[in-house]
């Protein structure tokens, strides 16, 4: 490890760490949105008060966030170990964010940003099953878990570098542990349809 990867991994993590949600509604005057709904500072939760704008906005913030650091680390380096690690550090500057008291989002757009970074067929792949997902239950929650769950094989099936196929195990098993409440509502068939208050 040089002073580079050090920096790539800094920064990653840092600009993981601006909440896309909370800048967003700050800017625009709106209630912070870890008060509101469920208490989550991610577009899901955003669309429920904020408008079908405001949450694409805070969608396309949360992948930007996950891609440019990759982006980046790819003009300096080819090591997967690196891009894979500023990957990482990207998608948990989203989830425990130093500008936001470590409490931040569930990482699904971010996880996404990330892996149209390494990897864009396994985005397409992952963004296509959450798509199929919402369009037959209307549930976001459900569509972003069987996301995650199938995102380490699509790596294996599209990409095969062993250190994009950790990092992507990883922040599944990172998505699945956020989404723990979801879960149990899921369970309990309590959980809300997108687009509902």
């Amino acid at each position: 490890m040089n002073t580079i990867d050090i920096a790539l991994f800094a920064g990653a993590y840092l600009l993981g760490s601006l909440s896309t949600a909370i800048i967003l509604c700050r800017l625009l005057g709106l209630p912070d949105p870890r008060t509101q709904g469920s208490g989550n500072p991610g577009a899901t939760n955003v669309l429920r008060f904020g408008g079908k704008k405001l949450a694409a906005l805070t969608l396309l913030g949360d992948m930007a966030k996950g891609l440019i650091p990759v982006l980046i680390a790819r003009t300096l380096t080819a090591d997967p170990v690196v891009l894979a690690a500023v990957a990482m550090a990207a998608f948990l500057g989203h989830l425990y964010p130093l500008f936001f008291g470590f409490k931040g989002g569930k990482g699904v757009a971010t996880a996404v940003g990330v892996l149209f970074g390494l990897a864009w067929p396994v985005a397409l792949a992952a963004i296509l099953t959450w798509l199929v997902m919402a369009a037959l239950f209307r549930i976001s929650s459900l569509s972003a878990l069987t996301a995650a769950v199938l995102a380490p094989a699509y790596m294996v099936w599209l990409d095969g570098r062993a250190a994009f196929i950790a990092m992507t195990a990883v922040m599944s098993l990172f998505l699945l542990w956020r989404h723990r409440a979801n879960i149990q509502r899921l369970l309990a068939g309590e959980e809300k349809k997108i687009g509902k208050k």
